[in-house]
């Protein structure tokens, strides 16, 4: 017993320093710092975070698991660019997903999914107040996820949670538009959604459901085309 608690700790520390680097750079991705496209060097990270290459690698390799980098066959590691060829596709996704799981939620809730509904909705109204982007971002995700979890099906809550995860950067994006200053109606929208789920009124919960996601859909479209960010029709 005695003679693996070293071995133990050097584990620990292992795994706490590869967290370190993955939470650090996830957070770097999704906040645009590290530029979509933009070349990963394992050894600048060493260097940057004064540790071995190991943890780094781990840490990557996690991130490349989420879909925010990828290795090509050389061995080389990029932050994952953002597809926008394919976006029309992931909005359209997008929005039939806010649609279905937020009716289905309206019909086949429990007591304890609104519990969670609102207690998600709070966390993230705090994170609007703190104008903290990022904070935003997971808060609102986890919203919507704990709708989907309400829908009972977990084939759509699924899929849902690939579209919200892999739309991260774009929610970014979504947020810069409005300087981290989300109005607040869009938190208001947030609780009529939650009105509408608890009255179990399927048709009035899909319907708000579907102008939610079409708003911010057009923002960020519209804050692209702003931003000079694409040459095709969206």
């Amino acid at each position: 017993m005695t003679s693996s608690e070293p071995g133990e700790a050097i584990e620990r520390k292992r795994g706490s320093g590869a967290r370190v680097v993955y939470e650090l750079l996830r957070d770097e991705i999704l906040d645009l710092v590290l530029v979509p496209g933009s070349a990963i060097d394992e050894v600048e990270l060493a260097d940057r975070f004064g540790m071995s290459r190991t943890p780094i690698r781990e840490a990557l390799v996690r991130l490349a698991g989420e879909g925010l980098v990828v290795t090509l066959p050389n061995r080389s590691t990029l932050v994952a660019p953002i597809d926008f060829l394919n976006m029309h596709a992931f909005f359209e996704a997008l929005v039939l997903m806010y649609r279905v799981t937020t009716q289905l939620a309206a019909r086949d809730h429990r007591a304890e999914d609104l519990e969670t509904i609102r207690a998600r909705q709070t966390v993230f109204t705090a994170a609007v107040e703190a104008q903290d982007a990022l904070a935003m971002i997971a808060t609102n995700a986890a919203f919507h996820l704990s709708i989907a979890e309400a829908g009972r099906n977990a084939y759509f809550t699924s899929l849902f949670s690939r579209l919200l995860d892999e739309g991260r950067r774009i929610l970014r994006l979504y947020y810069q538009s409005y300087a981290d200053r989300l109005p607040a109606r869009f938190v208001e929208d947030h609780d009529e959604i939650i009105a509408a789920i608890a009255a179990r009124d399927e048709a009035r919960a899909e319907e708000l459901a579907r102008l939610h996601a079409e708003q911010v859909v057009d923002q960020v479209r519209k804050w692209l085309i702003r931003q000079e960010r694409l040459d095709i029709r969206l």
